[in-house]
């Protein structure tokens, strides 16, 4: 299973990034995935995930904000991040999750004027 995330930046505050994650090597439609965060000197936190029936939650610090989806064909999850804010840097990861989860290697976001 390998997970290929891209997307990440730098970018002002009230902008907007677009992060994708193309899985390799699994039945994508079938699994859970969805996008964790972590800031320095935090835990990793999930943002927003989404299941294999496209039911979506996120944490309540993004909602309306962030928006995540999927695309079965190309086996890609996105994550559509609008009204980006500093507190929202960190590095970000993409999971799909079968008997254990497993990550992508991790896209920067760094929200800054």
């Amino acid at each position: 299973v390998q997970l290929q995330a891209s997307g990440g930046g730098f970018v002002q505050p009230g902008g907007s990034l677009n992060l994708s994650c193309t899985a390799h090597g699994i039945n994508f439609p079938f699994y859970n995935v969805g996008w964790y965060r972590q800031a320095p000197g935090q835990q990793r936190e999930l943002v927003a995930g989404i299941t294999s029936t496209g039911r979506s939650n996120s944490v309540d610090s993004v909602k309306g904000r962030f928006s995540i989806s999927r695309d079965n064909a190309k086996k890609t999850v996105y994550l559509q991040m609008d009204n980006l804010k500093e507190e929202d840097t960190a590095v970000y990861y993409c999971y799909v999750q079968l008997s254990t989860y497993y990550w992508g290697q991790g896209t920067q976001v760094t929200v800054s004027s």
